[in-house]
């Protein structure tokens, strides 16, 4: 029963699309990617406020060194909150955080906000919910707990869908953790596994208000339009607005692409606002330098060398900014540059491979060899979506061997034993150059579900600072040392053989997962 409703055609609203912008990358390095400005707020950094993390533990122990020491805010997305002793001991840690502030002499300003996706984190007795109520109920006040339920679940398919099921209909996906000023932009979820041995990728931000305050106004537009959790387990919407799966489908998503979009297009107001005041600002310097000489100086604050893009993709709710940039991107890209792209999930867009395939710049793409993909070993259905993501591999490979693109586009896959692998995102390297200028990191998979589906969100980080670049790219080299480069021997291993009722199922429902 639930196999046909997986396949049941699931209609989004028609919200106006943003039109892609005409694209003409200029040569001067970093700065040929400021068109992206014209779609997002532009935020400009000082290199040495960005920091690669590069394990797993690495990024449990900076999670909760954070929450330990925020003064003001505690703002964390994900798709879900595990259940084990190091999900506990990071609730412990925020209860702490939170008794802290409630004894101070002033009166407490921290204030936490969860953002979880509803049915992934409703799954099970013992859940994201119950694991969360302690802390509503000890401190109502501070603390708030929403949960996303995406509009494409409703009506007859809701009540019949089983749960686990029910996730592949759509899904809150953002990973953004972030504490006062410091924001950490991950694909990592709140999970032991993710705490342990499933590689992922991790950047801190730190020091950077700017970028806190539009994530932070992000989740909370998100969460307005979200399941509030309260304290008895229940749930409810917030006053006066319209139920995602029993209100109006079209009046929601309308409304929720109206919340989003004012968060994205009033920071991009106060960026530009802020560009132009400091780009005055400077043009003064300069002039009081040439009259004062160099003791000037000292009061101007350093120029930017690097910049961060939000990419934002919620396609329920009619935004396409991810999906355009990544689009633009890999359709701009000249020929002998290098794209290093990365997907735990190797299910890519139909857009995306005839652009890979269609295109100039050389492709190295890591993917899950299937003893590291999440889903090895799996009970039931789940366990044969392993060899649906070899037999969608296969069929890629094929396609690239048929177009005899072998040698510009190149499979490897992530292969180390006791591990899975979740990474996600991309690496550029213009021609000539032996050291990235631009990466993608976040939430996105790159497939059909991220596009169309799910909320996602990662970030652009462009760069023109050199030991930035080198932090880029040793990340990138430490993932692609553990893989292997797939040929058409790959395909004729015993673990790579695919049943036929898998062959005949996954045209069906790759767009589920």
């Amino acid at each position: 029963r639930s196999s046909w409703l997986l396949l049941a055609p699931l209609l989004t609203p028609p919200v106006p699309l943003i039109t892609a912008p005409p694209c003409s990358l200029c040569p001067e390095g970093a700065h040929r990617f400021q068109w992206i400005r014209n779609l997002v707020p532009e935020f400009g950094i000082s290199s040495s406020h960005v920091k690669v993390l590069s394990s797993p533990a690495e990024f449990y122990e900076l999670l909760k060194v954070q929450i330990k020491t925020a003064k003001q805010r505690v703002v964390m997305a994900s798709l879900y909150l595990g259940t084990g002793l190091l999900e506990q001991e990071l609730v412990d840690c925020l209860e702490e955080t939170l008794e802290k502030s409630l004894q101070a002499k002033e009166s407490s300003n921290l204030r936490v906000s969860i953002l979880l996706d509803y049915t992934r984190g409703s799954r099970g007795r013992k859940n994201s919910r119950t694991m969360l109520i302690p802390l509503l109920q000890r401190f109502p006040e501070q603390v708030r707990v929403s949960l996303f339920h995406t509009p494409n679940l409703r009506g007859l398919l809701r009540l019949l869908i089983p749960e686990r099921f029910n996730e592949t209909i759509g899904l809150q996906h953002i990973k953004v953790y972030l504490f006062d000023d410091n924001v950490i932009l991950s694909g990592a979820n709140l999970s032991d596994l993710y705490f342990t041995n499933r590689q992922d990728r991790y950047v801190l931000l730190q020091d950077s208000p700017e970028i806190a305050d539009f994530f932070t106004e992000l989740v909370d537009a998100i969460g307005d339009v979200s399941l509030q959790l309260q304290r008895d387990d229940t749930v409810q919407m917030m006053e006066g607005m319209v139920h995602p799966y029993q209100g109006d489908k079209m009046a929601y998503c309308e409304i929720a692409n109206r919340r989003v979009m004012e968060v994205i297009n009033s920071a991009r107001t106060r960026q530009e606002l802020l560009h132009t005041k400091t780009f005055h600002s400077s043009q003064q310097g300069s002039s009081l330098l040439s009259q004062q000489g160099s003791q000037a100086s000292g009061g101007l604050k350093p120029e930017p060398d690097t910049w961060i893009y939000p990419l934002i993709q919620m396609k329920p709710f009619g935004i396409q900014i991810d999906e355009m940039v990544t689009e633009t991107l890999l359709t701009e890209a000249e020929r002998d540059a290098r794209i290093y792209l990365t997907t735990g999930y190797f299910n890519l867009t139909q857009a995306y491979m005839d652009l890979i395939l269609g295109t100039r710049a050389e492709y190295r793409i890591l993917l899950a060899s299937p003893e590291v993909n999440g889903f090895f070993g799996a009970k039931g259905v789940a366990g044969a979506i392993p060899a649906a993501y070899v037999y969608i591999e296969h069929q890629f490979y094929s396609e690239v061997c048929y177009l005899h693109q072998q040698e510009r586009v190149q499979l490897q896959e992530y292969s180390r034993s006791g591990w899975t692998f979740h990474a996600k995102g991309l690496w550029l390297y213009l021609a000539g150059s032996d050291l990235p200028c631009l990466t993608l990191i976040g939430s996105p998979n790159f497939g059909y579900r991220s596009v169309h589906r799910d909320l996602e969100a990662q970030v652009a980080i462009v760069t023109e600072n050199k030991a930035l670049q080198q932090q880029l790219h040793q990340e990138q080299e430490q993932l692609y040392l553990c893989s292997g480069v797939v040929s058409s021997s790959t395909f004729e291993q015993p673990n790579r053989y695919v049943k036929l009722w898998v062959k005949l199922v996954t045209p069906l429902i790759k767009n589920f997962f």
